[in-house]
């Protein structure tokens, strides 16, 4: 697989088969995406790897807490157009896949808490930064974030990053360990894509190159 065949195939998925992940596969992947751009090589990414036996015992953790505020606004307030349209149809389309409507609130929150079981993924990693880095190096750290995926993808390994952790960073700082000087960005999901599962089939649009990019 080239780096344009991982780019297209990869996209977020929301249904994963219990098949294990291994460590090491793991760590192949984390040490071989440090390799992403970073100003000042800072290297801010602190990545958090929960897996097998400590995935079940997180989840069995989480079951007894509650979510929280999030961290950080996961999307601005008052989301202006184009991007409150992009962000609406793409919900609209993954509840479409698996028979949602909009009027079946039971529904849609059934999905969203799968968020909280990592899509049934067995293996995931959580991105934390230190709280005194700015807007570079949480740049760095999407990159790491997208090298680490791409990565994946050309191992055969489907992924989900998932901003709604944002809502138990108290909670998997303590589960993970990590000092109070850090704090969450997301949670992404690891593991062999459903295939069959309706809700993987979605593709999110992108928007055409002259409305993004303009050549002065």
């Amino acid at each position: 697989m080239d780096v344009t065949e991982a780019v297209t195939q990869r996209k977020s998925i929301r249904a994963f088969l219990p098949d294990p992940v291994s460590d090491e596969k793991i760590a192949e992947l984390l040490k071989t995406a440090s390799r992403s751009p970073s100003g000042g090589n800072v290297q801010p990414w602190r990545i958090y790897v929960v897996n097998g036996a400590s995935m079940q015992r997180f989840r069995e953790f989480l079951s007894s807490r509650q979510p929280g505020p999030p961290a950080y606004d996961i999307y601005p307030p008052n989301l202006p157009e184009p991007y409150r349209s992009s962000r609406f149809k793409i919900g609209e389309d993954m509840y479409a896949s698996i028979g949602v409507t909009r009027e079946d609130k039971a529904g849609r929150l059934q999905q969203f808490a799968k968020n909280l079981d990592f899509f049934g993924a067995p293996a995931a990693i959580f991105c934390f930064v230190d709280r005194i880095m700015g807007p570079p190096q949480w740049s760095d750290l999407g990159m790491f974030l997208q090298t680490f995926m791409l990565l994946a993808q050309e191992a055969g390994l489907a992924t989900c990053p998932q901003e709604a952790w944002a809502v138990h960073e108290e909670a998997v700082a303590e589960f993970v360990g990590a000092p109070e000087g850090q704090r969450i960005f997301c949670g992404v999901a690891v593991g062999t894509a459903d295939e069959d599962a309706p809700i993987n089939s979605v593709q999110s649009e992108r928007e055409p190159l002259d409305v993004f990019a303009a050549f002065v």
